[in-house]
């Protein structure tokens, strides 16, 4: 093969990026701007969305298809964050924003999972190498952080430490390997709503200490389930459940099958439950299904990796 055949640009480029689970969310006061101080710990989880960008014709701008479980409840327009996500790197980049993308959902809509933060991350990697636009990595973040809050951990993926919004991020040490199950919702929550929920409820305090996370550290570094199920915390787990209280019983099924810990993920209405192992993890899920307190279930282990290209 001629050296200028082997770099001609890709025509397609297909990149996976991992749904998460929030170990804990420690949520401050509202303040000026109207964002709440965050300090969270995220795992990325082998629920994974992929995007598959190709090469459009000049001029063509920007087309979105999705498929996979509720692809329906997903906007295919300037809304959705994996278009966002080609637009400003387009803008950033200076080139023109020609390209298709297609995504494949593997990650529940809107159950607080960060799925389409997960398209974003994707939609960035994939663009990046089609256009060539060869960003830094802090250039990505950046780019990331941007498109919300969630979009940066979807490119890094593992276990990390989330402050400010949750978008500055530090790796965390984590060992081994940890089994989930998720009952899902087919009824999202809004995240807004959640948050102003919390601030009428709960309020927050000012200040977030990472400290207060010491026990659930330790239980990642030494590979420590049950610790880690011990340690689980969610400040908006009282607001999600202030509006959608039947998700209390999603949380006692998986207690009374012997789950390690459950919380709400995020800002819902997902509901995680940490379990002994793979079968454990069915079991749990299982148990959801026979009560009827979940539209759909899954299984999934953490933590997995960022962002990353496959093979064409």
């Amino acid at each position: 093969m001629s050296s200028h055949l082997s770099a001609a640009p890709p025509v397609a480029v297909r990149v996976r990026a991992p749904g998460k689970v929030n170990l804990s969310l420690r949520v401050g006061a509202c303040q000026d701007d109207g964002y709440h101080p965050l300090v969270t710990i995220f795992q990325a989880v082998s629920l994974v969305e992929e995007v598959e960008a190709t090469l459009a014709t000049p001029g063509e701008g920007i087309s979105l298809a999705v498929s996979g479980a509720q692809a329906e409840r997903v906007p295919v327009d300037g809304s959705n964050l994996a278009w966002r996500a080609a637009e400003s790197l387009a803008r950033y980049t200076g080139v023109d924003p020609d390209v298709r993308l297609h995504v494949r959902k593997g990650v529940p809509v809107a159950g607080g999972m960060a799925g389409g933060s997960a398209d974003a991350a994707a939609a960035l990697v994939a663009c990046d190498l089609l256009w060539e636009t060869g960003l830094s990595r802090g250039e990505m973040a950046d780019l990331a952080a941007g498109l919300g809050s969630d979009v940066p951990f979807g490119l890094v993926g593992h276990t990390a430490v989330g402050t400010g919004r949750g978008h500055l991020l530090t790796p965390a040490m984590s060992r081994g390997e940890f089994h989930w199950a998720f009952a899902v919702r087919d009824e999202g929550l809004s995240t807004a709503k959640v948050f102003q929920t919390f601030d009428e409820v709960v309020g927050g305090t000012p200040d977030v200490e990472l400290s207060d996370d010491t026990e659930l550290m330790q239980a990642l570094r030494a590979g420590d389930p049950v610790g880690l199920g011990r340690a689980l915390h969610n400040d908006l787990q009282a607001a999600t459940l202030a509006l959608a209280p039947e998700l209390g019983r999603t949380l006692e099924v998986a207690h009374e099958v012997g789950a390690l810990g459950v919380i709400v993920s995020g800002s819902g209405p997902t509901i995680a439950a940490l379990a002994r192992s793979r079968q454990h993890a069915l079991a749990i899920a299982a148990s959801w299904t026979a009560a009827g307190v979940a539209d759909s279930v899954h299984c999934a282990t953490g933590p997995v990796s960022g962002a990353r290209v496959l093979p064409s």
